[in-house]
């Protein structure tokens, strides 16, 4: 034992034990999760001005939850052994019930993805030679019947898996808010908002992915941009920011009126070593402008040309993914820099560059499901549904 931990030393623990990754996980699964939000709000609530990112907020989706597990995988010193939870499940640990949430939202999204992309795929199966023919008819998996009696069926029935996918999509990552609310030696993890404010953070972070993401493409494809659409997600992330940045604040005030032990350290925590990243960038760049910047855009619709609304979009959604990941580094790393025995604090944890779990690590796992997105717009190249697919999903 080092010197400097012999008898009563505090902080209790001398290291941050959950670091980047864990910090990245809950900020993956929130894009996941958001991300089907948003094509329940077309499929399900029939939100027709969202038509345009109905299938991008799927593959979206889709794209993300490929990869949602890497950053656990990458945490853990033996990653193999991750595959215990399969062969030798027990149904009643919390941790574990994360891999059911997972195995059952990976199944019905990807159905869900074939019915949508169904007739897509048996067209380009008539119209491709050779070895491509070959692979988007197995992707048809022999199922060739695109009459309308067929693609009504196929339809009512992806309406149905949406509305099943929206508590899948809320227990997959509110289960994430569950985990750290269960801890009840930490105080600033130990409270029943803890999953809510998971929940209505993820959902924001996945529509200003989607806003990010339908701009971008649609200015590189050379392609018109549906001023409708870019509305509606303005004013729908409008909302949900709103809703979260409230009950976020809630928290704090509810801990501050209390007068606990526990907001004696908190306080000094969040007014010393979390000021710049809560104070600075979740609650005044990341939550405050958005606000306004949304609130312009919402309120002001009839004065704003659609360039101006598209350059106001697209600055509130890259302000509000940052907001999101660092309400996540304040949980995940903040909860970790008092000690359990409310007296002192750790040194600030910095993640190195190149280390295992480093920056560079993090960016690569946040750039590969962006990788994966491309590679299924190339198979699958329209970002919208063809015209007889939207008017059946409005006429069901």
């Amino acid at each position: 034992m080092s010197p400097e931990i012999i008898g009563y030393s505090f902080p209790n623990d001398i290291h941050v034990t959950w670091s980047l990754m864990i910090a990245m996980y809950p900020y993956l699964t929130g894009l996941v999760a958001g991300a089907f939000m948003v094509s329940a709000l077309y499929h399900v609530f029939g939100i027709t001005a969202l038509k345009p990112v109905s299938r991008l907020s799927l593959v979206t989706s889709f794209g993300f939850l490929l990869f949602a597990t890497v950053p656990l995988l990458v945490h853990l010193g033996h990653p193999e052994r991750s595959l215990n939870i399969v062969f030798t499940p027990n149904f009643s640990s919390a941790m574990a019930g994360f891999g059911f949430i997972y195995t059952a939202y990976f199944i019905l999204v990807l159905f869900e993805i074939w019915l949508i992309y169904r007739k897509d795929i048996i067209l380009l199966a008539r119209r491709s030679r050779g070895i491509k023919r070959a692979f988007y008819a197995c992707l048809a998996l022999g199922v060739y019947d695109i009459s309308e009696p067929a693609l009504a069926v196929d339809h009512k029935t992806v309406t149905i898996l949406a509305a099943i996918g929206i508590p899948l999509a809320c227990f997959l990552h509110g289960y994430v808010g569950f985990i750290f609310g269960a801890i009840k030696a930490n105080a600033w993890w130990s409270t029943p908002l803890m999953p809510i404010v998971f929940l209505f953070s993820a959902i924001v972070s996945g529509i200003a992915l989607l806003i990010l993401l339908y701009l971008v493409l649609m200015k590189f494809a050379n392609k018109p941009i549906e001023p409708e659409c870019v509305q509606a997600l303005c004013q729908w992330e409008w909302l949900f920011i709103i809703v979260t940045v409230t009950l976020e604040l809630l928290e704090i005030i509810t801990l501050a009126y209390e007068r606990s032990e526990a907001w004696m350290v908190i306080a000094p925590l969040l007014s010393n070593q979390l000021a710049f990243s809560f104070i600075g960038i979740q609650i005044v760049f990341g939550s405050l402008i958005p606000i306004i910047l949304l609130g312009i855009v919402v309120l002001l619709r009839s004065l704003l040309t659609n360039p101006l609304r598209n350059t106001i979009a697209f600055i509130a959604a890259l302000l509000l993914m940052m907001q999101v990941f660092t309400m996540r580094w304040n949980i995940v790393i903040g909860g970790q820099i008092f000690s359990k025995s409310m007296r002192g604090f750790r040194e600030n944890y910095s993640p190195g560059l190149f280390e295992k779990e480093g920056i560079l690590v993090a960016l690569l796992i946040f750039l590969l499901p962006f990788v994966a997105i491309a590679v299924f717009q190339k198979l699958f190249p329209n970002l919208e549904p063809s015209s007889d697919h939207a008017q059946k999903v409005e006429a069901h």
